[in-house]
């Protein structure tokens, strides 16, 4: 079975909230995100992680643009990154892009759909809504302390 994970995420990878913050915005979360087929709520997890973490958008992933030539970067190696790193995170976000050799960041690629790093999540599963729109990532990033950015997955 599929799913859909609708995840919001500070701008700043390395940035986490306290816990005020995080159940503050976490409540507004769950207020934004409306209720399944039956007055079930959807699922929402908070997480810290220890490490840099991708949050990435699954099959969602059409493409990804170096940001330094613009030349296209094979998904395929993407998709080794990922595996590369599931377990153990990432210590840096720093590379050399596959496609020029020039040195970037991994949160500095430009993913269609958006990626992104964090060390900290706010996820819906499943959630009966696309996108949050800005109005509502501004709410959030007010709550939480910090600006955030969205991220879509179909896994």
């Amino acid at each position: 079975m599929s799913e859909d994970v609708l995840s919001v995420i500070p701008t700043d990878p390395h940035w986490q909230p306290g816990r005020a913050a995080a159940d503050r915005t976490a409540m507004i979360v769950a207020e934004m995100a409306p209720r399944l087929p039956g007055g079930v709520d959807v699922e929402i997890d908070v997480t810290w992680h220890d490490k840099l973490t991708v949050v990435d958008c699954g099959a969602n992933l059409e493409r990804i643009n170096c940001p330094l030539c613009g030349d296209s970067i094979d998904t395929e190696w993407w998709a080794d990154l990922l595996e590369a790193y599931s377990e153990d995170g990432f210590a840096t976000l720093a590379i050399e892009a596959p496609c020029c050799g020039g040195a970037t960041s991994l949160d500095a690629l430009n993913y269609d759909w958006p990626c992104g790093f964090a060390r900290f999540e706010i996820a819906i599963w499943n959630p009966e809504r696309a996108w949050f729109s800005d109005e509502e990532l501004g709410a959030l990033a007010k709550a939480l302390g910090h600006p955030v950015k969205q991220v879509r997955a179909h896994i």
